[in-house]
């Protein structure tokens, strides 16, 4: 009898510790899958928040780019309408010569023409195809620069 009563109390134990191991590991169980739920919701919000900068670069960006592309055809199409002007003979390009320097070996005429007004020194007409060369070596340099700024502005829209 002392047996069995030693056995039953045995099962007893056995099955109230078991039950407290049970509800110890759901209560483990619960407490991990709140963890994992808090964990997902935290790189979800952060996921959010990089797509959200990513799509406020790429929109800055695209300004940016629209910008300087708007500049590079402004320059161009100023370009253009300056080499027309130089072609139709329109417009015409001098430069300012340093008559005081016995080198220059220039004997140029101080004086203007009846029909226009030149303020400032001797000054003597280019030729027009060499002012054309200066002309697209200019437009080279102001496609450079505008290049350059574009790059720039794309490195300081990045590096934010």
């Amino acid at each position: 009898m002392i047996l069995l009563l030693m056995a039953g109390s045995a099962t007893a134990a056995w099955r109230w510790q078991a039950n407290i191991y049970g509800r110890e590991l759901a209560e483990q169980a619960n407490s991990h899958q709140a963890d994992l739920t808090a964990i997902s919701n935290a790189a979800l919000a952060q996921v959010r928040v990089d797509q959200d900068h990513r799509l406020a670069l790429e929109q800055r960006l695209s300004f940016s780019e629209q910008t300087h592309y708007k500049e590079l055809s402004n320059a161009q199409h100023n370009q253009a309408r300056l080499r027309d002007r130089l072609a139709t003979a329109d417009l015409r390009l001098s430069v300012l010569l340093d008559s005081t320097d016995p080198a220059s070996g220039c004997s140029v005429p101080a004086g203007t023409a009846a029909g226009g007004v030149v303020y400032g020194g001797t000054r003597a007409r280019l030729d027009p195809a060499h002012a054309q060369r200066i002309v697209a070596i200019t437009d080279a340099g102001d496609q450079g620069l505008i290049a350059l700024a574009a790059c720039q502005a794309y490195v300081r829209e990045v590096s934010r």
